[in-house]
């Protein structure tokens, strides 16, 4: 299959940007949540009104779940399917297209205020209907049954985009509605998934690489599909009734749960590579955000519900997106799986960001906003600048 994949590559004579899913999408969602930030805060602060139908903070939430998170998922899954099919990469125009449509999507929204009511609506969610239906025949054609769950993921999410949009036009505040819950909980899940293939598997082949007697348990194992199944249950009644006592009670076994499933993965002994490192840290925002959000639900007089949800989006989307990213763009473009000062820095910028937002949470200072915002910037303009050379130029000899 390299041999052909390597062969179909060399065939397309455009841009090197689209000889691979993991190119634009990583490198042009990065900038889309880099630059996207300030932007809110300019509109947050009253200097700027952009034409959008959203209001502000829905616009933001928007802009990151269903248009960063998006364009990363189309990247790991256009580069990872192929892999689990054993068929060619969608390389070429298709590419192409698909990354039109996710750009058509963004543009849109930005402008919606401009567009026919619903015309930004059929604009953004034709990006994540047409990439399901060209995954489905990717996963059907190469009967690779098993990952049909990724897919039905896919199409949960696209529904809360769906929702969203519904929420938005009736006048509901779609930054804390049914839509973004849905769309959260799936992400959420979907790292739980992917996650817990990847972060033990990746965590074994280092220690075995640094000559470390300790393994991490093996992934899917009965435990973790009991995890799996008691977060199905405690993000389904976060969705559907947010503030009732059993779902309080479901998020603190769901976190308690993660962490434990966490603690099997050995993280401890990776602290010398923040490659690897990083990936337990950003798991770990799970089951941080689920105990966050049970204690608000259950004791809303001691903590608010606002923080969890930044854990949730920024911690555990948002590192563990950056952290795949940088090591899936390594690892194609064939350099070592190592990360340097430069990578490490974006790691601790987002980081920081995160600790500042929930900062603010807690102290509404507007100086604790600009800082969160600040670092979020540098983290993902900071991937462009670091990897964008690689993501944009052709891997040697292919």
């Amino acid at each position: 299959m390299s041999h052909s994949t390597a062969e179909q590559m060399r065939q397309w004579q455009g841009p090197a940007l689209f000889t691979f899913g993991f190119r634009p999408f990583f490198l042009f969602g990065a900038l889309w949540a880099g630059l996207a930030m300030p932007l809110w805060i300019v509109v947050f602060t009253g200097a700027l009104e952009l034409p959008t139908r959203f209001d502000p903070v829905t616009w933001h939430a928007h802009a990151f779940l269903f248009g960063y998170l998006g364009a990363i998922i189309a990247g790991f899954l256009l580069t990872a399917v192929p892999n689990w099919t054993g068929r060619l990469p969608v390389v070429g125009w298709q590419l192409a297209g698909l990354f039109a449509l996710w750009c058509a999507g963004r543009v849109a929204v930005l402008v919606s205020a401009l567009l026919p009511a619903w015309g930004a609506a059929a604009v953004d969610l034709a990006f994540p209907l047409v990439l399901s239906a060209v995954l489905l025949r990717e996963i059907v054609a190469g009967k690779n049954w098993r990952n049909l769950i990724v897919l039905a993921l896919l199409g949960v999410f696209f529904l809360a985009n769906l929702l969203f949009h519904v929420e938005a036009a009736r006048g509901v505040y779609a930054a804390e509605g049914f839509g973004l819950r849905l769309g959260l909980a799936a992400g959420l899940m979907l790292i739980s998934v992917v996650g817990g293939r990847i972060v033990p598997s990746f965590t074994r082949n280092w220690l075995v690489r640094e000559g470390r007697e300790e393994r991490p348990a093996a992934p899917m194992q009965r435990f973790d599909k009991l995890v799996l199944i008691v977060s199905l249950v405690a993000l389904l009644l976060w969705v559907v009734m947010p503030s009732q006592p059993a779902t309080g009670i479901g998020l603190l076994l769901m976190g308690g749960l993660h962490l434990g499933r966490l603690t099997r993965w050995k993280g401890g002994r990776t602290g010398a590579e923040p490659l690897v490192w990083v990936l337990h840290l950003a798991y770990a925002c799970i089951p941080l955000g689920a105990l966050w959000a049970g204690l608000s639900v259950l004791r809303p007089d001691w903590i608010a519900p606002a923080g969890a949800q930044h854990l949730w989006m920024a911690g555990a989307l948002g590192l563990m997106t950056l952290a795949v990213m940088t090591r899936a763009t390594l690892g194609h473009t064939g350099q070592a799986l190592h990360a340097g000062s430069a990578t490490l820095a974006i790691y601790l910028a987002l980081v920081v960001s995160v600790l500042f937002r929930l900062a603010a949470g807690i102290w509404p200072e507007m100086a604790l906003y600009h800082l969160s915002a600040t670092f979020w910037t540098l983290a993902f303009v900071g991937f462009a600048a670091v990897y964008g050379p690689l993501l944009a130029r052709r891997r040697p000899g292919k």
